[in-house]
């Protein structure tokens, strides 16, 4: 289900930006297809291939996490983009020619590439470009600041319906044995040690509801059934078993639903700042490459965590503290999932890289035929921002549409996702990267000579 959603959404996006620039293209050469083939291909298909390897870098770092579900995930995903992106630069193409505009609306220019609305806009954003910044950063770092106060845990039973049969078997056994007794907590002692006094240091430890008698296994070992008093998924009842491994001897394992959630957790957030860290460098590496520019780089990066600071808050506030648990029909846990953070930050960052790239690319392409960067800037925005809009739109429909038919997890994804889209293409590409790109000028666009000595010359002028 992820991999369709994101591929989908992602599909659709490389479509609208190809086929909007091949019929601008055909529309100045109308009896030449194949010449406005390749002027598409050689801007608009050049931004898309950089765009599908910023998305499959961002998701291969997921496969850093040592979890073999979450790199399935990754490789699933990343197989779907492999195929949309190898789709959208063969198979799209082939189709293009004179008929794309045959039932073209009655009252839209087909040959209109250049938006007077969007370049009024640009215009507007230049006279009041320092208050813009500001006012976009300040709207941003807002809806970011849930992130403080952010809660993360494992799934609990409430992402099920309560008249689920195994809602209802979890919550009798809650009922009758306490909040962890859903959860049993397995204490294996090895052969030769003392499994009753191992008991008794369980029964001790703060968490601990009941223990009970060691039960003999094979090989000597025995087995040690633990119930805890609270919620398996809660953070409290992570925190149990954490406190029974430092109490217990070393050869003494700690097993159980509860231990796996522990473990998991602690993976995840222990490969986060790694995971993290590999995605920024190398999206900012990749963005050096194709834009030839090192400040504009760093500025698509920077902005970047703008928007997945701002979607994650916004999901904060829609799942942690229940926000939209009832217009949506669930039940709120009190926190995200664990591994939303890590898994949504690669997905969030690679959408956020695509927007980056088809913005930033066009206002490459612009400056390297004008040399102006304030022309480039409102040239970038009058030719992409309805690409760029409609793209978005169709994004969101997509993210909202799983995150209100799915579970849980599907919820939270299409929450964030639709969200990061709908903040970073309406507000950090049209608004903030325009008034930022203004403020900088010519600066924005400077690259040290022997860094652009060793890289490749990459344009996007046709």
């Amino acid at each position: 289900n992820f991999a369709m959603m994101f591929a989908l959404a992602l599909g659709i996006d490389y479509a609208l930006f190809i086929v909007t620039r091949y019929r601008a293209a055909l529309h100045a050469h109308p009896d030449d297809p194949q010449h406005a083939t390749g002027v598409t291909m050689d801007t608009a298909g050049k931004a898309v291939l950089f765009s599908g390897i910023t998305v499959l870098i961002s998701l291969s770092a997921i496969l850093l996490v040592p979890i073999p579900a979450f790199q399935s995930m990754a490789a699933g995903m990343m197989l779907s983009v492999g195929f949309v992106l190898l789709a959208a630069l063969t198979l799209l193409p082939a189709l293009l020619g004179r008929g794309i505009d045959k039932f073209a609306l009655p009252w839209h220019s087909v040959g209109d590439h250049r938006s007077a609305r969007f370049s009024a806009f640009a215009d507007k954003i230049h006279r009041h470009q320092l208050p813009v910044a500001i006012g976009a950063v300040v709207v941003l770092l807002g809806l970011a600041t849930p992130l403080l106060n952010l809660k993360t845990g494992m799934p609990s039973i409430s992402m099920l319906p309560k008249d689920e049969q195994a809602r209802q078997g979890y919550d009798y056994l809650a009922a009758s044995f306490g909040p962890g007794g859903p959860g049993p907590i397995q204490v294996i002692v090895p052969a030769g040690a003392d499994a009753d006094a191992v008991a008794a240091q369980v029964q001790s430890t703060p968490g601990i509801a009941m223990a009970f008698p060691p039960q003999p296994g094979m090989q000597g070992a025995s087995l040690i059934q633990a119930v805890g008093m609270y919620d398996p998924s809660s953070s409290e009842a992570i925190a149990t078993i954490g406190a029974l491994r430092d109490v217990l001897p070393s050869d003494v394992l700690v097993g159980g639903p509860v231990a796996e959630n522990h473990d998991l957790d602690h993976t995840l957030r222990s490969k986060a700042p790694l995971v993290m860290g590999v995605v920024l460098v190398l999206g900012f590496l990749l963005l050096i490459l194709a834009l030839q520019a090192i400040v504009v780089a760093f500025v698509g990066v920077i902005f970047n965590l703008l928007s997945v600071g701002a979607a994650f808050g916004v999901g904060a506030l829609a799942f942690q503290h229940g926000w939209a648990a009832g217009p949506m029909g669930f039940e709120s846990q009190g926190y995200l999932t664990s591994w939303a953070p890590l898994f949504f930050f690669a997905l969030v960052f690679a959408i956020s890289m695509d927007y980056t790239v088809f913005l930033l690319a066009s206002t490459r392409e612009h400056f390297e035929r004008s040399g102006n960067a304030d022309e480039a800037v409102q040239g970038s925005i009058a030719h992409t921002g309805r690409p760029i809009v409609a793209a978005a739109g169709t994004m969101i429909a997509v993210f909202y549409t799983f995150a209100i038919a799915g579970t849980l997890p599907m919820k939270e994804m299409g929450i964030i996702l639709g969200t990061a889209v709908l903040l970073d293409a309406l507000l950090v590409r049209l608004v903030l990267v325009p008034a930022v790109l203004y403020l900088i000028g010519d600066k924005a666009w400077w690259l040290p000579k022997w860094i652009d000595r060793v890289l490749p010359d990459i344009r996007f002028a046709h």
